[in-house]
């Protein structure tokens, strides 16, 4: 789906137009996508923003689609996809932006160093943090729970119907960044990976464990507005060092704390598109993402009315990423 702005001297009145806007609730396929058509004066053809499937990602990615669209008179294409995907369209001209990689290797590897389709534009200011974790009743309830040692222990008390006669761990979408198939069978664990199907499924099953004091142990992530309603406890995996996640077999570590950073079409950053420079600029905090990431999520707001409603209150930010 795309949405064409004109330029706007203020984000004033922004609101009647943003009934178009693509939430990231799915895969897609990015030979479905299609290219862009022509953009604003200056920004030549549509700027191409893949859309992540989950809040925080749309957060950002409707951030910077606002500036660029209210402050450069760029057009921007919006493109539901999940992050694989994303990386594909970077040679077939049908994605500019990936605007929060949480790290891929193997596709840095291959599109980055390889063809060369890709380039780094450096964190964007977001500081992720991927771990498993409870809800806070069971970690009251049930102290040890947040050893990994002391897991099987308790494994009886998470088995579902999906998970059999394991325990169950709870995955998100299956296409998230997760090396918990891998944890389970190195740390020798009575679970079984059982995946949600999606980020708002996975909030549902957490927030009902605490309202209902039911057993649930599952992958979580911040930033994430989620933890502020209810402040999910961490299980301590065994410590990550460096390079003991670089085997994805053999993993038997947590997770590290990863910078996200902005992954851009080489025709893009190659172009003489003010939008580069926003692009390459843009940094914000999770605290920023967050406000944004519950704006949309928990009050139910257009993507791009909670993007302006923080543009508006933060124009000193948004001064330093233009070009």
């Amino acid at each position: 789906m795309k949405r064409t702005r004109t330029r706007l001297g203020a984000f004033v009145g922004l609101a009647a137009s943003a009934a178009l806007t693509l939430s990231a609730c799915g895969g897609g396929d990015i030979d479905e996508s299609g290219g862009g058509s022509s953009g604003g004066e200056d920004c030549g053809d549509a700027v191409n923003m893949a859309v992540n499937p989950w809040v925080g990602y749309e957060a950002s990615a409707h951030v910077v689609g606002r500036v660029l669209e209210s402050e450069l008179g760029c057009e921007v294409e919006y493109k539901n996809l999940k992050e694989e995907i994303s990386w594909q369209g970077f040679g077939k001209g049908t994605v500019d932006i990936v605007i929060e990689d949480w790290g891929h290797p193997a596709l840095e590897k291959k599109y980055i160093e390889g063809d060369g389709s890709a380039v780094d534009f450096g964190p964007q200011g977001n500081v992720g943090q991927i771990g498993w974790f409870v809800p806070p009743w069971l970690a009251d309830e049930y102290p040890d729970i947040t050893n990994w040692k002391n897991l099987n222990k308790h494994a009886d008390m998470f088995k579902t119907s999906e998970s059999g006669d394991k325990g169950q761990l709870l995955d998100g979408d299956p296409s998230y960044v997760t090396n918990d198939e891998a944890l389970v069978k190195n740390l020798n664990l009575d679970f079984k990976v059982v995946y949600a199907g999606s980020e708002a499924a996975l909030i549902t099953a957490f927030r009902q464990a605490e309202e209902q004091k039911e057993p649930l142990i599952g992958y979580f992530y911040s930033p994430q507005w989620f933890l502020a309603e209810v402040p999910l406890v961490k299980v301590d995996l065994p410590k990550y060092t460096k390079g003991c996640d670089a085997d994805p077999a053999k993993v038997a570590c947590d997770y590290p704390e990863t910078k996200l950073k902005k992954i851009v079409s080489s025709d893009f950053a190659n172009s003489d598109s003010p939008a580069v420079d926003v692009v390459k600029n843009f940094k914000w905090t999770n605290d920023d993402q967050n406000e944004v990431a519950k704006a949309i999520a928990q009050d139910k707001m257009d993507p791009d009315d909670a993007a302006d409603q923080w543009i508006e209150a933060n124009q000193d930010v948004v001064e330093s990423w233009l070009p």
